[in-house]
């Protein structure tokens, strides 16, 4: 069974994505704390395919892995100096720092499946600091694909719209928002034989 090392997966994204990938991969999730850790195995039953990670580091002791879904990352409003050294830490360099950890470790035809956001499409006022992250991270991803083609590895990026988070639903109409299970159905299709020719691209999700 194939390895995919997973940041972010005891989120709330997560908690829809790692299920789906269950089915096919054998998931090394990385966790901050050890309780949401437990929650996640707790709603898949015990898998025996899911794997805790408490470091990055530790990803070494999978190997090799066949691909990384970068779910981590994080959101602000406002565009203080604060606020573009938060984003930065929590939406780029996370990203930087998971693919340093796993890139000699990823095999010839691997994958790379980053979460970005439509923000940095649509541009909305009030949201400098986040917006310029993820379009930072875009970049990233669309120079990691060229960086990483010679092994036939690719890497993409899927940028929802507001997610149907639990937070999400209280404030927006369900016809506003994109469905968890819709991207964790994308990261699945971009992680299969069916898109090995998909690389270097920012998806759009809207609702």
């Amino acid at each position: 069974m194939k390895t995919i090392v997973v940041t972010g997966g005891t989120g709330e994204l997560g908690s829809v994505v790692v299920p789906r990938l269950l089915k096919e991969y054998r998931c090394a999730v990385l966790y901050r704390h050890e309780q949401t850790f437990k929650q996640l195995v707790a709603s898949v039953n015990g898998s025996e395919a899911l794997i805790g990670l408490a470091r990055l580091e530790d990803v070494k002791d999978v190997a090799p892995v066949y691909g990384l879904v970068h779910l981590a990352g994080g959101f602000v409003t406002g565009a203080t100096a604060d606020d573009f050294s938060r984003m930065l830490e929590t939406n780029l360099l996370s990203a930087v720092r998971a693919v340093d950890a796993v890139r000699s470790l990823l095999s010839k035809g691997g994958r790379i499946v980053v979460i970005s956001a439509a923000t940095t499409l649509s541009k909305p006022a009030g949201l400098a600091a986040y917006t310029a992250s993820k379009a930072a991270l875009n970049v990233f991803v669309e120079t990691l694909a060229r960086d990483l083609d010679a092994r036939d590895i690719t890497a993409n990026a899927l940028l929802p719209s507001t997610l149907d988070t639990i937070e999400n639903q209280k404030r927006n109409p369900p016809d506003k928002l994109v469905r968890r299970e819709n991207v964790a159905e994308m990261i699945a299709l971009l992680l299969s034989d069916r898109a090995s020719n998909v690389n270097g691209q920012l998806i759009a999700m809207t609702a």
